[in-house]
């Protein structure tokens, strides 16, 4: 096994990686920023469509707002499963199959004659695609990543600054070209170039898997009981994939909750922002530069996040609060910019809340193996996702109701940076919030990452198969291995008890 830096390289099959080979495009850095483009830079960007469907359908802004939020919920939710699928299959076929329904989505949705038909299309099918593609390609780059792995995540998720650099105006002239339905059409185009984005991907070599169960049952000469203990053996490999004892795992439930306010509050201006500008009397491209701006300082917030986060000035956590406190601020101060009148300060106030939210975003995924540890940090990532769901359902709905009860966004933007305040408050209760070292399991587990992977890679080969390590079924295998290896450090003990 041969060492990069910040990097892990193993032989596997012919197609994967082999023995001496550096970090290479599919590795997951290139598909990653392709695909988190076409889809967060999608989604981001589709408040452009925002007041085009409000004249069309002619419905309220909340029910036109139910649209993006049906779409990240059912991606938030859905994650689990693609968690779940990345560790019985690959990320490549997962990421492949969900770019075609994201594809499917967009496209159905350009043929949609009722608001209803756009909530199954782009919020469920496309939705559903976008979880089988984003939770993959995350969880692929922390797999290949380990001493700069903040830094890996926020090059990654660089294509989504840009693309919401580029989108906005781009789909603003498609409108205004081909109408809404066409500009859906291609769009439903555009994704379907994920496919092959995810076939770029290489998947961390899988370990032979276990031999199959003896065809009979002991105390059961026919096999009678071969039904029984096959079910037993698919609901501990449910649990084991989906990592369900997380629910009981204090910390992890306390930053789930800071994350669900987070993400109630995160979309709301990307689904609001031009919207409010036109209502503030800018013209629709100065209203769609704006969000081109965010997206722009989005990239620049992300690079420079990761950087400082590698630089170890301070706890990963503590940078986090940091940031979204940040984002908080900036969003509660947005509509000081169409109070006043002043294009401009609500174009500054609306770049300083792209750099800080991009800058949070690969943090939020980072701290994820800080508060679990690296050996339930896929399953980690889906249930995170699952639990977040529901700020990103309610948050742009709960946005649109306010500006229908009092007629403008001032209110929706105020209660949106609100919740990233109260998120960051969250934050402080987790344990060991306070130490500026850190938890002392989660120092030891940043000098193994320094030190090489060595022991993650054994660890790896006892737990099973899968996209990074396959859980044990039962605690038994566990045990055998800790008492086999003595100076191997649990990899699944989380760090912050």
């Amino acid at each position: 096994m041969a060492k990069a830096e910040g990097h892990e390289v193993q032989a596997g099959p012919p197609g994967r990686s082999a023995p001496g080979r550096g970090p290479g495009l599919g590795d997951g850095g290139a598909p990653c920023s392709c695909c988190t483009t076409l889809v967060f830079g999608l989604i981001r960007s589709l408040g452009v469509f925002f007041v085009e469907f409000v004249q069309y359908f002619q419905e309220s802004a909340q029910a036109i707002s139910w649209i993006t939020s049906i779409g990240v919920a059912v991606q938030q939710l859905c994650s689990p499963l693609g968690t779940a699928l990345c560790n019985a299959y690959d990320a490549q076929r997962v990421v492949m199959t969900g770019g075609f329904l994201a594809s499917l989505g967009l496209i159905l949705a350009s043929q949609a004659r009722s608001l209803h038909q756009l909530y199954l299309t782009m919020g469920l099918l496309s939705g559903l695609g976008w979880a089988m593609v984003f939770t993959p390609m995350l969880a692929t780059v922390m797999s290949h990543f380990t001493r700069r792995r903040t830094l890996a995540l926020a090059v990654g998720f660089s294509g989504v600054g840009v693309s919401s650099f580029a989108f906005s105006p781009l789909f603003q002239y498609l409108l205004e070209t081909f109408g809404w339905r066409g500009a859906l059409l291609i769009l439903g185009g555009l994704s379907l170039n994920i496919v092959p984005c995810g076939a770029l991907i290489r998947p961390p070599p899988r370990p032979p898997p276990p031999p199959p169960p003896s065809p009979q049952v002991a105390g059961d000469p026919k096999g009678g009981g071969m039904a029984v203990s096959r079910f037993r053996d698919f609901l501990r490999r449910v649990h084991s994939y989906l990592e369900l004892s997380l629910l009981t795992h204090w910390p992890f439930l306390v930053y789930s909750l800071a994350v669900t306010f987070f993400n109630a509050g995160y979309f709301v201006p990307y689904v609001h922002l031009v919207a409010h500008g036109r209502q503030a009397g800018f013209s629709e491209y100065r209203a769609a530069f704006i969000m081109s701006a965010t997206g722009g300082a989005d990239i620049a917030g992300r690079l420079t996040a990761g950087w400082l986060t590698d630089l170890r000035c301070a706890r990963l956590l503590h940078m986090l609060t940091g940031w979204t406190s940040l984002t908080g601020v900036f969003i509660v101060l947005m509509p000081l910019g169409s109070l006043a009148g002043s294009y401009w300060l609500l174009l500054a106030l609306g770049m300083c809340y792209g750099f800080c939210a991009g800058a949070l975003t690969s943090l939020v995924f980072a701290a994820v193996p800080e508060i679990v540890g690296m050996g339930r940090m896929v399953g980690a990532l889906g249930l995170l996702q699952l639990l977040e769901s529901i700020g990103g359902l309610l948050g742009a709905p709960l946005s649109g109701f306010l500006r229908d009860l009092t007629g403008s966004y001032i209110t929706s933007l105020v209660v949106a940076g609100c919740f990233f305040l109260l998120g960051s408050l969250i934050l402080t209760t987790l344990p060991h919030y306070f130490s500026c070292t850190g938890p002392p399991s989660a120092l030891q587990h940043d000098r193994q990452d320094a030190d090489g992977q060595e022991e993650d890679h054994r660890c790896r080969h006892h737990a099973g198969t899968g996209l990074l390590a396959r859980p044990a079924l039962d605690g038994a295998g566990d045990a055998a291995n800790g008492a086999s290896n003595g100076d191997v450090p649990d990899r699944r003990q989380t760090c912050l008890a």
